[in-house]
């Protein structure tokens, strides 16, 4: 069984999957924030054999909650009523810098040269941004539950 990790937007979710020993966390998709959101994930979650869920909490620059808050908690009230999965909350503080900058340095060893990018390209590399955002609040989520698990077994 598998983890799904949300970065959740406004405008666009990223999603990541765990592998199936719960160790490694892949960008996986962007779906649109829209009417269909609940149905492209009810179609995932079957499909990849989810059991769990991590959704990223957005706290401001002091670790607090900030305006994003609101919207996310309705949208994990949502996820719990239509699923019955269990689900988790990660803090995601700047998972999204973080995702364009490993992007950044990606393209730049990759460059071939071209200067302007049409805005198409520009909304698959946010895409891309957000999925991989998703990988990182995953990631931190299973590095956590792995680590207690390994701690605990040491004592």
């Amino acid at each position: 069984m598998r983890i799904l990790g949300i970065d959740y937007g406004t405008k666009r979710i990223g999603l990541a999957i765990s592998d199936e020993n719960r160790i490694l966390a892949f960008p996986k998709q962007i779906i649109p924030n829209d009417l269909n959101t609940f149905k492209i994930l009810d179609e995932i979650l079957k499909k990849e054999n989810i059991s769990e869920i991590v959704v990223g909490e957005s706290v401001d620059f002091s670790g607090k909650l900030n305006v994003l808050s609101a919207r996310i908690e309705v949208f994990i009230s949502e996820l719990k009523e239509k699923f019955k999965l269990p689900i988790y909350k990660q803090k995601e503080f700047l998972t999204s810098v973080e995702a364009r900058r490993h992007q950044d340095f990606g393209e730049q060893a990759h460059k071939s040269g071209s200067g302007n990018q049409h805005s198409k390209l520009k909304q698959k590399k946010a895409g891309r941004i957000d999925a991989s955002a998703a990988a990182l609040i995953l990631q931190r989520y299973l590095d956590k539950i792995n680590n207690s698990r390994y701690s605990g077994a040491r004592k």
